[in-house]
């Protein structure tokens, strides 16, 4: 039968056992969830093998909110993180969490996740704003919003159209890009709240055009409640775009506030209302922002 990723027994190599061996220790990326991350383990013990593993956890929360997970994870979390040699974090917040779980500090060692910096800003410095504009239909002075993930409840796209339509501007816009379960509440949504001749939903689009859709918008929104990092963070700064995300958001460590962009409680959508009646109307200061996110980038 066809094995799929998305449980324990959709990884699993017993040759582990023997390959460990040829080396001198073990990386693991695959994740505790899996029957080869402990298969890699076993192997690493027994033959006395260095072994370290990754986490992108940033918090202690479950994706799927279930709260039989919130504390099982801390009572759990200890002891499978006692086996590494090493464990490598995101994120300054994912090193708190783990340490915070009694690992020591020095077996715990930040690796950022990281974009093609050269490659983004290439991209970025041959876009036409105007032009990309242009084809979508939005005025070359209008202030446009990117809201660039799935449209899943995790990630709280619902949040950034409720306050978008709490604002009003006339002159601003809100562009999703991302398929998803949402999709449909969502356009029906934007009818209700009468926003929908100022609400795009461009769908699915390749990392290819991701550079024109950052560099014509003038801020990124990532709502999430969920966000072990959140990568779209530092695509949309290499692109002069300033950002907003909610403090549930690994990649907030980037945003420096008022200077690269904002953070803000999530699920509140008035304070993101707020954000975003203070921040809009001053286009100026929005590219400041933006040339600011992309300086930022520089040392990441």
């Amino acid at each position: 039968s066809c094995r799929t990723l998305g449980h324990f027994w959709g990884l699993v190599n017993p040759q582990l056992l023997a390959l460990v061996g040829e080396f001198d220790g073990v990386i693991a990326y695959t994740g505790y969830t899996y029957a080869s991350f402990w298969l890699a383990a076993l192997a690493a013990k027994l033959r006395g093998k260095g072994f370290i593993f990754s986490t992108d956890t940033s918090s202690l929360a479950s994706r799927d909110r279930a709260s039989w997970k919130s504390w099982l994870k801390p009572a759990l979390l200890p002891y499978i993180y006692r086996l590494a040699d090493a464990i490598l974090v995101s994120t300054r917040y994912g090193k708190q969490v783990v340490e915070g779980l009694g690992i020591p500090e020095q077996r715990v060692v930040i690796t950022p996740f990281v974009a093609d910096n050269e490659w983004w800003l290439q991209e970025a410095a041959m876009v036409n704003p105007v032009q990309v504009r242009r084809d979508w239909g939005i005025p070359e002075d209008a202030v446009v919003i990117v809201f660039c993930a799935k449209l899943q409840p995790w990630k709280r796209p619902q949040d950034i159209l409720e306050a978008f339509a709490a604002v009003n501007l006339p002159h601003a816009y809100l562009l999703y890009v991302g398929e998803g379960a949402m999709r449909s509440q969502l356009t029906e949504t934007a009818q209700q709240l009468q926003v929908q001749d100022r609400v795009k939903f461009l769908g699915f689009l390749n990392q290819t055009q991701l550079p024109a859709v950052y560099r014509a918008a003038d801020l990124l929104c990532l709502c999430s409640e969920y966000e072990p990092f959140g990568v779209v963070v530092n695509e949309a700064m290499l692109c002069q775009c300033a950002v907003i995300v909610s403090d549930k958001v690994g990649a907030r460590e980037l945003v420096e506030p008022e200077k690269t962009g904002f953070i803000y409680p999530c699920s509140d959508v008035g304070t993101l209302s707020s954000i975003l009646q203070e921040i809009l109307p001053q286009k100026a200061k929005l590219v400041k922002m933006g040339k600011a996110a992309q300086n930022r980038m520089e040392s990441w």
